[in-house]
Parts: C-alpha cells; structure tokens; sequence
C-alpha cells in the first residue's frame, strides 16, 4: 500500500507531529555554498610583484594588517589607498589605537630601497614598530651563490624585523 489508503472517511485529518527538516537542509547547504564562494573574496587584491626570500615564514595573525607600498610609490592599507600625510591616523583608525599590532609590509620590487625606508620611517615615527616584510617564499638552493626566483611560484611570506631608524 505506497499511498496509504485512509481507513476513516471523515472530513478530519489526524495531526502530524513530525517535523520537516527538509527545507532547513536546504538552507544550511545554500549558506555553505554562499561561505565557500566568499571566503576567497575576502583577501587583499592589490597587485604588487613581491621580492622572493628564503627566510622562515613568521606565523600570520587572525587578521593580519597590511601596508602596500605600489610601483607609483602609492599607499595601500588593506584594498585601500592612503595618502602618506594621512597613514598615522588612518593606522590608529584602524588599529583602534593600538601601537603594538604587527603591520605587514609589502613593497614591489621596482620601489627604490629609499622611498621603502622612507615608509618604514613613517610607520616608526607613527608609533607602529612591530613591522613585518612580506616577500614571496623560495627554495634556497644548494649549489649556487646566487640563484633567480621563479616569479610568482609560492605563496608570500612574512619576516619580521625590528623597525630600527636610521639609514646604516
């Protein structure tokens, strides 16, 4: 009997009290998706082509705070350009204030090692001395000296070095 023959002819229905968890599937598999396709999204999308290092990686925060220094010498902080004038209080904005978060800086290779220590300064003289490069990670390798790095191959890493003034 698959369509279950009623036994009872009246007009009333017996209540059932089971519920339907059909449509709560449903959702919870329409907000996984919807998790799994923004997910991605949610990373810093400034183009710069990164210097390649072979040093340990430091250990990423949950949300690290990035300061992009572009080949027009521009300023990124996240996706968002800044003015140089406006990086201290853009940075306390951001930070809420707090001098000790670990700024992650990333430059383009063709930015002239005077105009990165220039930005280096600002965040100094702003108060932010935890400072930590970004460089794209490579294999050292074994027999040569000096050895190029693919471009682009491996993910970027972060080292970080004491942001000490001064030009040496």
């Amino acid at each position: 009997m698959a369509g279950g023959i009623r036994e009872q002819h009246g007009d009333e229905l017996s209540e059932n009290h089971e519920i339907n968890v059909t449509p709560f599937i449903d959702v919870m598999l329409v907000l996984l998706i919807i998790f799994m396709v923004a997910a991605p999204l949610a990373t810093v999308d400034v183009n710069v082509d990164l210097p390649a290092s072979t040093a340990k990686p430091a250990e990423r925060p949950d949300e690290p705070l990035y300061l992009t220094v572009k080949e027009d010498l521009s300023l990124n902080i996240g996706n968002d350009a800044v003015a140089r004038e406006q990086l201290a209080a853009t940075l306390d904005r951001v930070t809420e204030g707090k001098k000790d978060t670990r700024v992650f800086l990333r430059a383009d290779k063709a930015v002239d090692y005077g105009q990165f220590m220039e930005v280096m300064n600002l965040l100094r003289d702003s108060g932010y001395l935890k400072i930590a490069l970004v460089g794209l990670e490579t294999l050292p390798a074994p027999a040569s000296p000096v050895a190029p790095a693919p471009a682009g191959s491996a993910p970027a890493a972060a080292l970080a070095v004491p942001a000490t003034g001064g030009n040496p």
